[in-house]
């Protein structure tokens, strides 16, 4: 893997994520997170439309005319994500139906089309599939982490309707913590995605603080060496 391969995917999946630095995309990533599940359906196909629409934009930009470019990129844009609707209705429809809407508003991320205008659209067709991949995947982590702490305190469970994605082998994949347990309604709402999101944030604040901090006490332990 090459440091510019190495960049991009810490860019994506860290430093400029999508959901936790860039806050985009957050209509669907708090709609759809109250299971890990319809998290993971949503990511898998936010994460295909980034790899594609990025794909195509790098291999069309030098013939795409800086005054019809951002159209250009709405109507591919448009084409995959109808496409992946069309194959989810079709080989996915119970999971269709939850996530309902939400598909077809992947037209209007803002992050994909600032993929495409950002990065595709100055970037060989490697580097573009590599930034749509990761962006993507960073994107998808988010919901399913988010998805697991609202099922998890919402239901005490964790991958319910799995089968909606893997079939009959998604059957015996749910874990049930407890029987008994009666639930907690804030967690499912969505005042518990808010908030759950808003624990996600401060995490990867703090952990880049503590790592700015080591990387600051470092450089003035190497100093008087050097010196």
């Amino acid at each position: 893997m090459t440091d510019n391969t190495l960049t991009i995917s810490k860019n994506g999946l860290w430093t400029n994520n999508v959901a936790l630095v860039q806050l985009l995309g957050l209509c669907p990533l708090l709609a759809v997170t109250g299971t890990v599940i319809n998290g993971l359906g949503l990511g898998v196909a936010t994460l295909l439309t980034l790899v594609l629409s990025n794909s195509v934009v790098s291999l069309i930009r030098p013939w795409l005319k800086s005054e019809i470019r951002i159209p250009i990129f709405v109507l591919i844009i448009a084409s995959i994500v109808t496409t992946i609707e069309l194959m989810m209705n079709a080989w996915f429809h119970e999971l269709y139906l939850i996530l309902g809407i939400f598909i077809p508003l992947i037209v209007t991320n803002c992050s994909i089309i600032a993929r495409a205008e950002a990065f595709a659209s100055k970037n060989n067709l490697l580097d573009s599939a590599t930034d749509g991949f990761m962006m993507g995947l960073g994107f998808t982590l988010v919901l399913v982490v988010l998805g697991g702490m609202r099922e998890l305190i919402g239901f005490g469970t964790l991958f319910a309707n799995a089968q909606l994605m893997f079939g009959s082998i998604g059957e015996s994949m749910t874990i049930t913590f407890s029987e008994d347990y009666p639930g907690f309604l804030l967690a499912v709402l969505p005042p518990g995605a808010f908030i759950g999101l808003g624990l996600l944030i401060a995490l990867k604040n703090i952990i880049e603080k503590r790592q700015s901090a080591k990387q600051v006490v470092t450089i003035q332990s190497a100093e008087p060496a050097s010196a």
